[in-house]
Formats: C-alpha cells, structure tokens, sequence
C-alpha cells in the first residue's frame, strides 16, 4: 500500500496529478509558432476525436481551444478497478489573444494523431498611402 493511500484512503487519488488536472497549460500542451505567412497553435491532443474538441474566436481576437477528455468509451466504471489513473482527463480550455495582423475569417483547424493543428493566415502589413491634396483659391 503506497503512503498516498495511506493518507488519503484511495488507491487511485494522486493530489499532485489532481493539480495537473486542473492546470490547462500542464494538461493541455500548446505550442505557437509564427511563419512567415500564419500563425500555427499545436496542441496534444491524445485520445480525443474532433467531435470532443472545440476551436473558436470571439470577437475580441482571442483564440479558445477546449473539450473534454473522459474515461475510456467502453469503460462503465462498474466492471473496472482502476490501480493507476495518470492520463488527463476532465474539461480543458486554452485561450491565446491573436494579433493584429491574424486574419480572423480563415481559421483552419485539423486533428489528426493526437495533435490539433490551428492555422491563421497572417495579412500583409497595410503601406502607408500618400495622398495629394489639391489646393483650392488662387
């Protein structure tokens, strides 16, 4: 019997793994990358189907990746004595603020072996335009 089940009375409970749980940046790893042409969000996503992932933006140009991860479909909890609980599971939600130059209108999302991949195109930087002004009178 380990001290964890000593202590708190349950084989399965693991206070530090409850943390991790509830930390989006520790149970949902993200990385971002900026190319020359978009921004790409990575995210791991292991085990999940796109129908259990959400991505969306709201208008105030913020990128909101979330779900939720639960037990195995097949496993009804009843039949089943878990000895070792380590993977994430529960809800999970990721927001990163876009910049300026994201173009909000062509946001592309793929999951594909455990990995969601977001793409947003970037817009041109907008040259600063000259105009003539024609004077009036004599």
């Amino acid at each position: 019997m380990s001290l964890i089940s000593q202590v708190f009375g349950d084989e399965t409970y693991d206070p530090f793994l409850s943390m991790m749980n509830k930390c989006p940046v520790l149970s949902t790893p993200t990385d971002w990358k900026e190319t020359k042409d978009e921004h790409v969000f990575i995210t791991e996503l292991p085990g999940l189907k796109k129908e259990h992932v959400n991505v969306g933006v709201d208008e105030g140009r913020v990128l909101q990746i979330s779900g939720e991860r639960n037990l195995d479909a097949n496993d009804d909890g009843k039949n089943n004595k878990w000895h070792c609980l380590e993977r994430f599971r529960g809800k999970f939600q990721r927001r990163f603020r876009l910049p300026q130059n994201a173009k909000l209108d062509q946001v592309k999302a793929s999951l594909e072996n455990g990995l969601l991949v977001v793409t947003i195109p970037k817009e041109e930087p907008k040259k600063p335009q000259s105009k003539v002004i024609q004077i009036e009178g004599n």
